[in-house]
């Protein structure tokens, strides 16, 4: 089962993915966002597809949005890959590294993605993306994570490294956080559908492959970072949180930086691709 939506930006409606055949969720909500997740949203999908009352949908040939609506939050977790690290010239960190993207930086899986103005060094990340699905606050244990946990998607944590890092002040959201820099999606597949304990992400740039590993490589874990961040916020549904991007950026010195007319390609193993060209904001 993925949840998704589709439609023009801003005007999005919900559908559901199941057996491939895709549903439209509208008789059960007007949208997937945190109230939805909160209430239940993805059991009582599953009922309704159970049950048939969903009716089918033709999407084809519609935009693809972030199957998330309106995240208040998009939590973001810097060199939790031990060798993004290594080629960023940075130890690995002891604690999770936190910075934030605005949640108006998020966009849809195939969108443009916008190069800002006086950007040289606009960088890409492929990353798993978790969506809180009901309220965590000072969890106990990551044990605890799981049942706050709606379901993972695809980010795409754009990056402008010399605002990052060169004129940041040092706080790294003021390369993060550009217009189109957050492109989410295309489904939303839910917890207990998928384990990502080991699951393969890769990325290329122009058809070159540019990332390729395994979550199994992430320092800290899903769990352990759901866990962590209920220590010290309170994570809502709806939340985004980024859990860090494997080796294979530009950052790294071996690539170019990305320019309009380049064409990044994501995928993760269980949820699905994206394709972004670029363009000249």
């Amino acid at each position: 089962m993925k949840l998704m939506r589709v439609g023009a930006f801003g005007a999005e409606r919900p559908v559901v993915e199941h057996d491939g055949v895709t549903y439209d969720l509208r008789p059960l909500t007007d949208d997937v966002d945190g109230a939805f997740l909160a209430a239940d949203g993805i059991a009582r999908t599953r009922t309704a597809l159970a049950a048939g009352s969903l009716p089918r949908t033709d999407v084809a040939g519609e935009r693809v949005g972030a199957p998330v609506a309106r995240p208040q939050a998009v939590w973001c977790i810097g060199m939790n890959y031990a060798a993004h690290a290594a080629e960023s010239g940075a130890t690995p960190p002891e604690v999770p590294v936190l910075f934030f993207k605005t949640p108006n930086t998020v966009v849809g899986p195939y969108d443009e993605v916008l190069v800002p103005r006086g950007s040289e060094k606009t960088d890409w990340e492929v990353e798993l993306a978790v969506v809180i699905g009901r309220r965590a606050r000072y969890l106990h244990s990551p044990e605890e994570a799981a049942a706050h946990i709606a379901g993972y998607t695809i980010s795409n944590d754009v990056s402008e490294r010399a605002f990052q890092l060169e004129i940041s002040g040092g706080q790294w959201s003021k390369g993060k956080c550009a217009e189109t820099f957050n492109p989410l999606g295309p489904a939303l597949v839910p917890a207990d559908e998928l384990d990502v304990s080991d699951v393969r992400l890769t990325s290329s740039v122009n058809g070159e492959p540019r990332q390729d590993s395994t979550t199994a490589d992430l320092i800290f874990s899903v769990p352990y970072l759901v866990w962590h961040l209920s220590q010290v916020a309170v994570l809502e549904p709806g939340d985004v949180i980024n859990t860090g991007t494997p080796q294979g950026v530009a950052i790294s010195g071996r690539f170019p930086y990305l320019r309009a007319g380049d064409v990044v390609e994501l995928a993760i193993e269980g949820i699905g691709t994206q394709r972004q060209v670029l363009a000249q904001a």
